[in-house]
């Protein structure tokens, strides 16, 4: 079945229907990355847009219960170059039509994603509608409209628990940490898991005095949706906890962190989604090769007048703010995902966060 993708701009791309039949509106984003279309499509933080791989041949690889970020696809819409025709991976348990058809997700192929993708570049991160119902310019460009002026949906109420969830072995010598959940990865949970911590996963409108109740060692604000209406109370709550527990924030809990100190949180034209974002820390001559998905940044002028707070590390192409740290008020933010290195390894941003706790691991 046909199926198109309309920019806000009028920008027409055309394409095969993939899955299942429908029509939906969102953020067109791209993302860079070689793998991992199971994890981008499962990513709570990508909920809502309209995601477009640049690499040209997708699902070669397959699918498997085991790499998925969450438990559902809160993608709006999928745009592919060409869909493999075979599976060759002996992880893969099923194929990505199979993926993606049980997830009923609206996705198109065959579209020219090397000529979208320099759009975007040019033009900026805008507004999309991906349609297996309907090409008509004028009414799809109306329904791109109608959704701007509408108040927006939050997700964190369908991707946060909805419960306290508690985790691990409550032990003496274990470390009790707090996880608000925005739109917690489950690769980021693995880290937490592998370094022994007693973790209790809250909703993300928990309430400050009931976390503060909870008397846990340290705080982590995950990752998830960043235009989402919910994080303005999110950001409230926050502030109440500054000074009372150690923070940590990721991707989005980054953002919210800054923001409950006073920081400002700006749109970039382009965001940051791939896998090879370098970053250098001031303080020292290492690099590192990090992996992003955020289309807002912390602005680097309205952080300098935040007292006891610092920048301990920028993105080498833009000089964007990638993590903040607050020694006196033992806080991190990392605008960065502290994905693993590898063969179970975990993050040194974690160790890092459990030092300021008082001991590390």
């Amino acid at each position: 079945m046909k199926a198109v993708l309309m920019l806000e701009d009028g920008k027409v791309f055309t394409g095969q229907g993939l899955g299942v039949s429908g029509e939906n509106v969102g953020e067109v984003i791209f993302n860079t990355a070689v793998v991992g279309y199971q994890e981008m499509i499962t990513d709570p933080a990508n909920a809502g847009k309209i995601l477009v791989l640049t690499y040209p041949l997708i699902g070669n690889y397959g699918c498997a219960p085991k790499f998925n970020e969450s438990k559902n696809a809160w993608l709006a819409g999928l745009v592919i170059k060409e869909k493999s025709r075979i599976v060759s991976n002996w992880q893969a348990k099923e194929s990505l039509d199979d993926f993606i058809k049980k997830h009923n997700l609206l996705a198109i192929r065959e579209v020219d994603t090397r000529t979208l993708s320099v759009h975007l570049r040019s033009k900026g991160q805008m507004l999309g509608v991906i349609s297996a119902l309907n090409s008509e310019p004028k009414t799809l460009l109306a329904k791109i409209e109608a959704f701007r002026k509408n108040k927006s949906v939050s997700f964190l109420p369908k991707i946060s628990v909805a419960k306290p969830v508690h985790l691990g072995k409550t032990k003496a010598k274990n470390k009790r940490i707090a996880v608000l959940d925005l739109g917690l990865a489950n690769s980021i949970l693995r880290q937490l898991q592998a370094l022994g911590l007693s973790i209790t996963l809250l909703p993300y409108n928990t309430k400050p005095q009931d976390i503060v109740r909870l008397k846990p060692d340290g705080l982590i604000i995950s990752g998830g949706p960043e235009e989402d209406i919910g994080l303005e109370g999110v950001i409230a709550g926050i502030k109440g906890l500054v000074r009372k527990v150690p923070i940590l924030g990721i991707a989005t809990g980054h953002q919210v962190l800054a923001a409950a100190l006073g920081a400002k949180i700006i749109k970039m034209k382009l965001g940051h989604h791939g896998v090879n974002y370098p970053i250098h820390s001031p303080g020292s001559y290492k690099g590192e090769i990090t992996a992003q998905n955020h289309s807002w940044v912390v602005d680097t002028d309205s952080l300098s007048k935040i007292k006891d707070l610092k920048i301990t590390s920028y993105n080498l192409n833009d000089r964007t703010v990638e993590e903040i740290e607050s020694k006196k008020l033992k806080l991190i933010g990392t605008q960065y995902n502290p994905v693993s290195p590898g063969f179970g390894e975990v993050n040194s941003v974690f160790r890092r966060f459990l030092k300021t706790l008082g001991r590390s691991q």
